[in-house]
């Protein structure tokens, strides 16, 4: 017999969403949002923003005997009036019982349209999209429904022609990531695509990956955010976009990284925590930024490698300053450790890099294997976990 589609509540019922650590109300439905809102006063540029609404590593999570699931979303993406389409929404994906189960085009809902980059934008509304997923095995299962990485997702509706369950425990350890653009991972495959749900998988853990695009540049606010959350294990990848921003000179930096550092630890005094330095980039390993995209599509620096001298950074300088900045800690920080970024991605993979700066979607891949067996082994900072990579 064939049951109908009931409605499941997305808030205060069985489903849990993971990732977030806001949630807004909307006219459509929830918003979720990856930094608390309390953040929201303290930042102007309204990128900041945009990028904490992509939901990367946001999950819906639950138990279920359904056959059959319908998620109502709206998504909202851009267009440039020189773009015949919007830019693609990406994927939503199923997990049950921690096996692929379908992954689904997430439909098109509002279009933000610009002239260029940092133009003035208009929003085309749009309406939301349902996706479904069918054809799911028998019996009560655990079901995650990963949100695309690269869109701001509205969740609108869920329903299912079964019982839906609050998740059981299951004894996972909390990882919270902090990175740019490389560790949100917009160019990803898919929303289980991304270099640190690679990893998760891999050690057997959760990922809160509060990875922003363009603006990792060690805000305080991303430092209290992690000191307050709960968190059995903690990794920074710092510097990419502090050179492409010109951000801090080599006075700054230091301080930046020790004042990030000291108010984590308020919060997870001894909690294992890794630095991590920028995979490779060519255009900035010895030349300073800031960066811009050059017209055959990549990325271009245009700093003065003079300047470095004088206190500019590279990714080299970089390196070296978090090199020295771990082990200068690590007497009293037992539990501090550093982790070179060329070993996720090395200067003989710069190939790998299309626009010379964001990795292709197999390549994030390989970064999230390579991170499992760095971190997550027994002899790694993160060892001794259940289902760790060998």
């Amino acid at each position: 017999m064939t049951m109908a589609m009931r409605a499941v509540p997305l808030m205060g019922g069985p489903v849990e969403l993971r990732g977030a650590l806001d949630l807004e109300m909307t006219p459509a439905g929830v918003m979720p949002r990856r930094l608390p809102a309390w953040t929201k006063e303290q930042y102007q540029n309204p990128s900041v923003y945009g990028v904490t609404l992509m939901p990367s590593g946001v999950r819906l999570v639950f138990r279920t005997d359904a056959r059959e699931l319908e998620f109502e979303v709206l998504t909202s993406t851009g267009q440039l009036d020189t773009d015949p389409q919007p830019r693609p929404t990406g994927m939503l994906e199923l997990l049950v019982d921690g096996a692929p189960a379908g992954r689904r085009q997430a439909p098109v809902g509002n279009v933000v349209r610009m002239a260029g980059p940092g133009a003035v934008q208009r929003t085309i509304p749009g309406e939301p999209g349902t996706v479904r997923f069918a054809g799911l095995p028998t019996g009560m299962k655990n079901v995650e429904l990963w949100l695309p990485q690269q869109t701001p997702t509205e969740l609108v509706a869920l329903k299912a022609d079964g019982e839906v369950l609050a998740p059981l425990p299951d004894g996972r350890r909390r990882w919270v990531h902090y990175g740019s653009s490389i560790s949100h991972c917009i160019e990803a495959d898919g929303p289980t695509g991304t270099w640190p749900v690679v990893a998760a998988a891999l050690g057997g853990v959760e990922v809160i990956n509060l990875s922003q695009a363009g603006n990792e540049v060690l805000d305080p606010y991303v430092a209290r955010t992690i000191r307050d959350v709960p968190a059995d294990l903690i990794s920074l990848k710092v510097g990419i976009n502090i050179v492409s921003l010109a951000a801090f000179r080599l006075r700054t930096f230091a301080p930046a990284v020790h004042g990030f550092l000291d108010t984590i630890r308020d919060g997870h005094p001894e909690t294992p925590l890794l630095l991590m330095s920028p995979v490779s980039c060519p255009a900035v390993e010895e030349t300073p930024g800031p960066t811009a995209m050059g017209p055959d599509g990549k990325i271009t620096a245009l700093g003065d490698p003079a300047d470095v001298a004088g206190g500019a950074l590279s990714l080299t300088v970089v390196r070296a300053e978090l090199a020295r900045i771990v082990a200068a800690r690590q007497a009293r920080d037992p539990h501090l450790h550093y982790l070179d970024g060329r070993e996720l991605l090395g200067p003989d993979e710069v190939h790998d890099l299309p626009d010379g700066l964001h990795p292709t979607a197999a390549a994030y891949r390989r970064m999230g294997k390579r991170f499992a067996t760095h971190a997550f082994a027994n002899h790694g900072p993160f060892g001794c976990m259940t289902g760790a990579a060998e």
